[in-house]
């Protein structure tokens, strides 16, 4: 296989760090306006400003890298994997929206995404969605106490 010719600038680089960059300041202009009490002494913005900064370095690395050059030409993209999680995107909302349920909404979006990574045996997808998605509802409903969206299996359990 030859050599990816490399390049001086990387236009996606940059952009994904000016994004970054944009996430970050708006992570810390949300912070800042947030009511700061607190009896301890880490308040409710710390955390927030914790992925503030986070944000920010890593959008400025980005940066540096796209500057920097001499990184290979990207691999094309695969728009039927790109399709193949959209859909699952889409189907998880639809679901949801329309009373289905957080169980099967996330064996359809773990199905439909294994799929797009290229795996072909939908129906054992299915199962292990499944089995994935109802330990979790289970530990964020018992255990946590916190209600997922609620559809015709989980009024069961």
């Amino acid at each position: 296989m030859p050599a990816a010719k490399p390049r001086s600038f990387d236009r996606p680089a940059a952009v994904v760090g000016l994004i970054l960059v944009a996430v970050a300041a708006v992570l810390a202009f949300d912070a800042s306006r947030m009511s700061k009490v607190a009896l301890y002494g880490i308040g409710p913005t710390a955390m927030p400003n914790v992925l503030a900064v986070f944000f920010a370095l890593l959008g400025f690395a980005h940066f540096v890298a796209a500057f920097r050059g001499g990184l290979p030409e990207p691999e094309a993209a695969d728009w039927k994997a790109f399709g193949w999680v959209g859909g699952a995107l889409v189907a998880l909302i639809a679901v949801i929206g329309l009373g289905g349920g957080f169980i099967i909404g996330s064996t359809l979006l773990f199905a439909m995404t294994a799929r797009a990574f290229g795996r072909r045996a939908f129906a054992v997808d299915l199962a292990i969605g499944f089995a994935i998605a109802l330990l979790v509802f289970l530990l964020f409903n018992n255990l946590l106490s916190l209600t997922l969206p609620q559809g015709p299996l989980e009024r069961l359990l």
